[in-house]
């Protein structure tokens, strides 16, 4: 059995307990949707299908739900979530220079996760921490008043320890 489909079992056999739940339930696709994402991190194409067999509905409806709500997402994202802020306060005082060495040093584009699959880097309108700026944002922590040694620290606390990438070798 190649790698894709040994992903694509296991995948299979982890979606089904959360079908199970929602079985014929038309009005439960968005919750559905959510409890698939959380368990993956994004809606992978091959559930599409099953998801909608499920709610008795067309493949195409699920995937126009998908599609619509910027909430969903159809590829892998980072186990950490960068977001910086591209409102007037940060962009005047310096989020364009935040978002330069956040490109160079994880060597992704906004929009883009990193291979390993340990960030993905986006831009926002507005974090609403103005007061803060240039800010950003990693998972759910501010980080604020940054210069580039400040971004510098904060990449690098949520950077794999050694034993996670080396998989516990020392």
């Amino acid at each position: 059995m190649a790698a894709h489909e040994v992903e694509q079992e296991v995948q299979r056999n982890e979606l089904e307990p959360i079908l199970a739940g929602f079985k014929g339930e038309r009005w439960a696709l968005i919750p559905l949707l959510q409890q698939v994402q959380e368990k993956f991190g994004y809606i992978p194409p091959e559930a599409i299908a099953p998801i909608a067999r499920s709610l008795r509905l067309f493949p195409s409806e699920v995937q126009g739900v998908v599609r619509f709500y910027s909430q969903f997402y159809t590829t892998p994202r980072g186990k950490n979530i960068i977001r910086v802020c591209r409102g007037t306060a940060c962009h005047v005082r310096g989020s364009g220079s935040v978002l330069k060495i956040l490109r160079q040093n994880l060597g992704i584009e906004s929009g883009e996760t990193t291979p390993d699959l340990n960030f993905t880097l986006e831009t926002v309108a507005c974090l609403g921490a103005c007061f803060l700026a240039p800010t950003m944002m990693v998972n759910r922590e501010y980080y604020g008043k940054l210069a580039p040694p400040r971004v510098m620290s904060v990449l690098n606390q949520y950077a794999p320890s050694k034993k996670e990438t080396k998989h516990g070798e020392g």
